[in-house]
């Protein structure tokens, strides 16, 4: 790769402070940018992180956390638009789509070109003209799922040849198949053989969509076929309050347990422990800890409305239900569990695991980021 003066400038939320799938996803894109252009210069504005850790020479990161929240944005603006400014960009890639009508501004004013990212509710049914018209003059939008793809096309009427699929990908290295943790049994006075249903997500307002309380409504059903199943829920939010009186109102204080925040690096303890992950979301834009609970080589539940759909592989890696029946839900807890499921690879953890890395491998994001590059952004390896 020869060196090119011009950087390329990432515009990211955040990654170091906080991990959610968008946080996650930008890791990903910046380490797989970082690979490709080797002697490229990438310049990193983070608006919320107050500080980074940088341990490869072409990266520099731009930190805006230090700054009030009331005067975050302004900050961020400021350092974004005077770097652009000063640098010349050969490349704005902006990790959320709320960015983008600054990107729009820019191209006006120096011709530089701007790509995105759509992950899933950011990009959907989207009201403000500013950024409509933002994403009509993106050069590139990068689409998490095929389901985010369509549903933005759909209701923004985007050329289709300026979205594309660049799916998540997900650290092979950290989820693994392990033996349940005995430590964790014992912490929370389980059997090794007791049936233990998994899901790992926000206990938002906002993100009830994601399906944990169909599950709990389902357990009624599946304990009269598993009577000692043991659903966990790792996450925290300000939805715990209603997911707790649920609990009470179902009498399932035996059977339910909220594990409540649990560290980034002791999260594969967890899928490990699980005889079966389930997240029947129905708004979900792809869903990394779907891949995470995979690369464990557990079985796994989704939806058939969102995301889901790509991240199990259109079923292939997976069992997908309807999200909005608890019967259904239940029920293919129960065959799952029980070993019934009519998907053989599910109880297959090693092959499992070994497709879901040949489908969404970082080696893949990769090499569909350098392709991407190749094709819309003029640059060759």
């Amino acid at each position: 790769m020869t060196t090119v003066s011009s950087p390329l400038h990432l515009w990211i939320p955040n990654i170091f402070e906080f991990k959610g799938g968008i946080q996650v996803y930008s890791e990903f894109l910046l380490s797989a940018l970082a690979q490709i252009f080797p002697d490229q210069s990438i310049q990193v504005f983070l608006k919320h992180d107050r500080q980074a850790k940088n341990t490869q020479p072409n990266i520099s990161f731009h930190c805006s956390g230090h700054w009030p929240p009331a005067l975050r944005t302004p900050a961020f603006a400021s350092a974004i638009a005077l770097a652009a400014i000063k640098n010349k960009p050969r490349l704005i890639l902006s990790t959320h789509l709320n960015f983008t009508p600054a990107s729009l501004r820019l191209k006006q004013l120096f011709n530089i070109p701007y790509w995105t990212v759509a992950h899933g509710v950011d990009a959907w049914g989207i009201q403000k003209s500013v950024l409509q018209q933002a994403l009509h003059q993106a050069d590139l939008i990068l689409a998490v799922s095929h389901y985010t793809r369509d549903r933005l096309l759909k209701e923004q009427s985007l050329d289709p040849s300026k979205v594309v699929v660049l799916p998540n990908t997900f650290d092979e290295t950290r989820f693994t198949i392990q033996p349940k943790s005995q430590k964790l049994l014992q912490h929370y006075q389980l059997k090794p053989d007791q049936p233990i249903i998994l899901t790992v997500s926000r206990l938002d307002i906002v993100e009830q969509y994601k399906g944990y309380d169909k599950i709990i409504h389902a357990l009624p059903k599946i304990i009269q076929a598993l009577p000692n199943v043991h659903y966990l829920i790792v996450g925290k939010g300000s939805d715990r309050p209603r997911i707790e009186t649920l609990i009470q109102h179902l009498q399932l204080e035996n059977h339910v347990t909220l594990a409540g925040f649990i560290p980034d690096e002791a999260l594969g303890d967890y899928y490990s422990l699980c005889d079966v992950f389930a997240m029947p979301s129905k708004g979900e834009g792809f869903g990394i800890v779907y891949l995470e609970a995979l690369a464990c080589g557990k079985p796994t539940l989704g939806g058939n409305q969102d995301g889901a759909i790509d991240a199990l592989a259109g079923g292939k890696l997976g069992v997908l239900v309807d999200p909005e029946s608890v019967d259904d839900i239940a029920q293919a807890l129960i065959r799952i569990l029980n070993g019934s499921s009519a998907h053989p690879l599910i109880y297959n953890p090693q092959q499992l695991r070994e497709e879901t890395i040949q489908l969404f491998g970082f080696q893949q994001f990769q090499q569909t980021l350098q392709s991407l590059c190749q094709t819309h952004f003029g640059s060759k390896p």
